[in-house]
């Protein structure tokens, strides 16, 4: 687990030292010897933000701490902390702060500290988490597939599966998957993911019009099963995944750069729904 700890907090140090240069996301990950696919969900997690948000939260904090002192001009200040032009970084000043930069600079402005976070894990015994280690052959999944941001994943998948089912969606591709593949596995994107709303594959019937197939590659997975009413039922899961499981495993580490939601079809009472969250993994 202290490993664990502190791989994260590796990261968290890079992110510190280097808060007023360029920052890549890979390079960070890289810290907590993981994939950065992997990272930016475990940060979620743990840290409740997405690591766009820390870095920003962070620099502006650093950025009202300078002005207040008069140790440094607005202008020079947004350059410093990453902002293209002094007008955006004005407006993200003010929405964090509730007051315009310059305003920051006058004797007794109240201003907000973002502390650097810190990530401590600690023992809370005796709860119980369900899974089975599972070998899967290689198989292919039909869908409809749409790329993300990590930053703003949260709130657009749901309302892509919303969309999916309002539109007639659901008479091609039933969701019997939520497939997340690294853009690295796909197509190149820096920051963006795919997310693809998918059936399993039948090389019997025709390709749906718009709708892609994706091969997943033959592996370990661990299967975490989910009962109850969703998406609350799988988020939970989710959180306790790298929450309590991955901390404390000691036979593998995280496999290749995708993550799969799987559903069956909605029982009548929500409290009786079965889903499963599939993570890739390797023995170590």
């Amino acid at each position: 687990m202290q490993g664990w700890a502190d791989g994260i907090q590796n990261a968290l140090r890079y992110i510190e030292d280097n808060i007023t240069q360029e920052l890549d996301i890979a390079d960070i990950a890289a810290r907590a010897y993981v994939s950065a696919f992997h990272f930016q969900r475990i940060f979620g997690v743990l840290c409740g933000m997405t690591v766009g948000e820390y870095i920003r939260s962070r620099r502006l904090s650093l950025a009202a701490q300078e002005l207040s002192r008069a140790e440094i001009k607005v202008i020079d200040a947004a350059v410093k902390y990453g902002y293209d032009s002094p007008d955006s970084f004005a407006r993200a000043f003010t929405k964090f702060h509730g007051i315009s930069p310059s305003a920051a600079r006058e004797n007794g402005a109240v201003l907000k500290s973002f502390a650097p976070i810190k990530i401590k894990l600690t023992l809370e015994g005796g709860n119980m988490m369900e899974y089975s280690i599972v070998e899967k052959a290689q198989f292919t999944v039909m869908g409809v597939a749409r790329r993300f941001n990590s930053e703003t994943s949260y709130s657009e998948i749901p309302k892509f599966w919303s969309e999916h089912y309002a539109n007639g969606g659901g008479e091609k591709v039933m969701g019997m998957f939520g497939v997340c593949i690294d853009s690295k596995e796909t197509e190149n994107s820096s920051m963006d993911f795919e997310y693809v709303i998918a059936d399993l594959y039948s090389p019997l019937k025709d390709i749906p019009e718009g709708c892609v197939t994706r091969v997943i590659p033959a592996g370990t997975w661990a299967v975490f099963p989910c009962r109850g009413a969703l998406p609350k039922a799988l988020q939970n899961v989710n959180t306790r995944i790298w929450n309590e499981w991955l901390p404390n495993c000691r036979g593998y580490k995280l496999g290749g750069n995708y993550n799969i939601e799987m559903y069956t079809m909605p029982a009548d009472d929500p409290k009786d729904n079965y889903s499963e969250i599939w993570v890739p993994v390797e023995k170590v």
